[in-house]
Order: structure tokens, then C-alpha cells, then sequence
């Protein structure tokens, strides 16, 4: 198949839909098929990838490029890319991995489009969160994550108890983690915390933790990744994902839980896809919940091994291989 992939978003930029598509165009590339790749960020160096990657084309150098495929697949419906089709029609593929909506989560003309949009195409979406924000029917097809890089490491002492990974926002809910900690420590328990990232929300997270008297309990470790990320991951016990809004899936969790952790997360949207039977969910922002079952958790180290248990048959589904196959089916079931 020539399979052409639309994604304004691609390396050097670096987020979740990035990482989604890039593996997936290295994996059709993998199981023989053609592929090049559209995207609107600018290359900063370069970096070698086993297909084209054509760099804001114009109109004329688009129209050529959907003339050539067999396959037009978009990561996220994007209205600016979605117009050669009406000239020369191709099968429309798309996998959907956010939520079309404003970021103070009202729907706005372009979001109605984009829905519009989804009864023309071929719909995966990454949880049956998403499946379900989608009006037209969609297969779920879970993300995959690096299961190359991201596995057990028994030579590495696993003696820290939480972790947390993410960019410091407000969002990602690492300030209701610190209050979980203080409460921590008043009912007895000091566990240590290392918190993985950065972001504007960074000074003000280190003055809280300040005035909650946590200093010592706590290791800003900076931004890590690939291996050396591996490696820290190993090193802890529980991942906390307390994210404030709906994460519309969570490759972090499955990145935590190959790598040994219970993950502790919050339960809206498609978080709960990602850890499975792998670790607990509580309400988004309820630092009460948070805080009994983080007490829960260290006080019964039993669990973390039942939990431990179901993570070969969770992370399965979400092998590269596996989840490149499924998306490649449904490509194939579109052509025909």
C-alpha cells in the first residue's frame, strides 16, 4: 500500500500524537508498505527516518502526494489538510487521540467540522473514552508504547516508592501529589517522591512543597527520557498519573507499568484504559482518594505484586507489533 500520513505535528515537536505517529509510520514501513509523511514542523536537524517527511508542501505538491497514495490517514482529524480529498477522493483513515474541543473544553465551528468530518473516514480512536467522544462509529485500537526501550531491569534496585511523569501544568495535577504527601506524612508515612519533568508550573510546585514541610521527601530529577528514563522508572515502585483532566489515553502509565510500577491515576477519560488491572483510579483532583489508596498501597506491598501480576497479559495489547497490525487491518478493510 502507499499510505500517506497528515499530521501538521511531527519530530522535532515532541507529545503524545508525535510519538503515536511516528511509530506507526515506522512499523507500516516495517511490514512493506510505502509511506510519506506530511507535517508543519520545521526541521531542526538531520535526523534520518525510513520514509519521506515533506515539510510544509504546498497546494500543488499536496494534491500530488493524495494523487499518489492509496490511502489518506490523518493523526487527528486537521480541517487545513483534509481538502485535496474532495478533488481527488481517497479512502480517508484516522485515529483519533484528543478531544476536539477548546482548551476550556467548549466546542467551537471548527470542532463541529471536525465531527463532520468523522462520518466521511474510518475512525480508531485510542480509548473507549475517545470512541465515544466520536459521533460516528470508531474501532478502538489502544497506543502502543516503546517496549524496546521500556521493560523490567532486575539488577536495578526497585528502593524508591513514587514517581511522577509529566510536564509541570497545572493540568497534570503534581500540586495535588505534594498535598497527597503532607497528608501522607500526618498519618505516619514519608515516602519519597521523584518528580520527572519540567514546566511553567515548576517554581510554583517547589514553594508548595516548601510550605507543606516535604523538602526532604522530595527530588525534582529534571527531564528524562529513552533509557535513562527506563532506568529511573525501575528504580520505584508506584507511578502517580493524578491528572486534573481527562487524559484522553496515557502511554506514561504503560511506560511505568513495563518498566515494574503500580500505577496510581485518575479515573476520567481514558487513563483507566492504559492502566487496566494494573494499578487503582480515583476521581480527578479528590487528594482524599488519592491519599488512602497511596497509604493503602505502601502499607500493604502485597498489592503491588498482585498488580504486578497482570501486567504481561495488560501490556500485550499494546506491543508495537501488535498495535501496528490492528491499525494496518483496518487500513486494508478501508481499501476494499
Amino acid at each position: 500500500m502507499k499510505i500517506l500520513i497528515y499530521s501538521p505535528l511531527f519530530y522535532p515537536s515532541v507529545g503524545g500524537l508525535e510519538t503515536i505517529v511516528s511509530s506507526l509510520a515506522h512499523d507500516f514501513v516495517h511490514h512493506g508498505h510505502e509511506v510519506k509523511l506530511i507535517s508543519k514542523t520545521p526541521a531542526t536537524d538531520l535526523t534520518y527516518f525510513p520514509f519521506e517527511v515533506i515539510r510544509y508542501p504546498n497546494h500543488k505538491q499536496l494534491l500530488k502526494l493524495t494523487s499518489w497514495c492509496n490511502v489518506f490517514f490523518q493523526g487527528c482529524v486537521s480541517l487545513q489538510g483534509i481538502w485535496p480529498l474532495l478533488i481527488i477522493p481517497r479512502p480517508l483513515v484516522v485515529t483519533h487521540q484528543a478531544w476536539y474541543c477548546r482548551t476550556d473544553g467548549s466546542i467551537s465551528w471548527q470542532d463541529y467540522l471536525k465531527y463532520f468530518v468523522t462520518h466521511f473516514a474510518t475512525n480508531i480512536s485510542a480509548s473507549y473514552a475517545l470512541a465515544e467522544h466520536i459521533p460516528a462509529p470508531s474501532m478502538v485500537i489502544p497506543n502502543s508504547y516503546k517496549d524496546d526501550i521500556f521493560y523490567e531491569m532486575p539488577e536495578i534496585p526497585r528502593n524508591k516508592e513514587l514517581v511522577f511523569l509529566g510536564r509541570l501544568v497545572s493540568t497534570k495535577g503534581a500540586d495535588l501529589l505534594l498535598e497527597a504527601l503532607a497528608n501522607l506524612k500526618q498519618m505516619g508515612l514519608t515516602p519519597k517522591l521523584t518528580i520527572t519533568g519540567k514546566g511553567p508550573e515548576e517554581p510554583k510546585l517547589r514553594q508548595q512543597m516548601k510550605n507543606l514541610d516535604i523538602v526532604e521527601q522530595v527530588d525534582f530529577a529534571g527531564v528524562k527520557v529513552e533509557k535513562e528514563l527506563a532506568k529511573l522508572l525501575n528504580a520505584h515502585k508506584i507511578m502517580v498519573v493524578p491528572s486534573r483532566w481527562q487524559e484522553p489515553f496515557g502511554i506514561v502509565a504503560l511506560e511505568g507499568i513495563a518498566c515494574g510500577c503500580v500505577v496510581v491515576g485518575s479515573e476520567g477519560g481514558g487513563l483507566k484504559d492504559a492502566i487496566g488491572l494494573c494499578g487503582v483510579t480515583f476521581p480527578n483532583g479528590d487528594v482524599n482518594a488519592l491519599t488512602q489508596i497511596l497509604f493503602d498501597l505502601l502499607t500493604n506491598p502485597k498489592k503491588l505484586h498482585i498488580y504486578r501480576k497482570n501486567a504481561d497479559f495488560h501490556l500485550s495489547r499494546h506491543k508495537q507489533a501488535e498495535v501496528a497490525k490492528a491499525y494496518l487491518q483496518v487500513i486494508e478493510a478501508a481499501l476494499q
